[in-house]
């Protein structure tokens, strides 16, 4: 009996794939996504191309881009999926994982500059460039920090999560 390999060349030899959770549009949680019917409107009308269908049900891919929250999916979607159609944050923050450039002495400031909410800022440390702190509070979970930064290091954390500890 054969089995098919299902990891690349390169997936293997970075040790595998690591399995993406899934991140639902705005306003939508992973149980809303039962009544979804896999139309793929919100992935035709979503400005930004961050919504793709994965499995049949839309998922929202920050690689690409950020979302604006304009609603446009929730107007678009013919099924009782977007609970709260004017949603204006996600149910998680971001994180700035350890591997960012700024830790390692190299300055970069890109996700900064991305922020439209301005909830990342850098702050001043002695002897190397500024390093990177978030405001939870702040940040809405948009993605834009996430395909501007050059290490790939921002991370998504749930938000409850990060509540509890904070």
């Amino acid at each position: 009996m054969m089995m098919e390999a299902s990891l690349s060349r390169r997936d293997f030899l970075r040790g595998g794939q690591k399995q993406k959770p899934r991140i639902c549009p705005p306003g939508v949680v992973l149980s809303d996504l039962a009544a979804c019917s896999g139309c793929a409107k919100c992935v035709e009308t979503c400005p930004t191309g961050i919504i793709a269908m994965a499995d049949g049900l839309p998922s929202v891919d920050f690689s690409v881009g950020e979302c604006t929250f304009c609603g446009k999916c929730a107007q678009v979607c013919p099924e009782p999926v977007f609970a709260t159609p004017a949603a204006q944050r996600f149910g998680h923050v971001m994180a700035i994982g350890e591997g960012c450039l700024a830790f390692g002495n190299i300055d970069c400031q890109a996700c900064r500059d991305a922020c439209p909410t301005e909830a990342i800022r850098f702050r001043p440390r002695r002897g190397g460039p500024f390093v990177p702190e978030l405001s939870q509070d702040a940040c809405t979970g948009c993605g834009a920090c996430v395909s501007v930064c050059p290490a790939s290091v921002i991370e998504i954390k749930d938000r409850a999560t990060e509540m509890q500890y904070a």
